[in-house]
């Protein structure tokens, strides 16, 4: 598979939460967390499940940043 975007983060599925039309997917990715909330009917065509390695593909128009007190 090609994809246009250039963020591509591989990681691994730590657990999915499912609820109503919306799966919460958490994934590992080296010593960061990610979470991403995608429909629970994408979730089940994938057949994703903890464990399974993903790639993240972030495109955003916006980032946020925070520093410590």
């Amino acid at each position: 598979m090609r994809v246009s975007a250039r963020n591509k983060l591989p990681g691994l599925v730590q657990d999915i939460k499912t609820d109503g039309l919306m799966a919460k997917v958490s994934v590992r990715i080296g010593d960061n967390h990610l979470v991403a909330l995608i429909t629970a009917e994408a979730a089940s065509e994938m057949g994703l499940k903890v464990g399974d390695e993903v790639t993240a593909l972030i495109k955003s128009t916006s980032v946020l940043l925070a520093k410590a007190d």
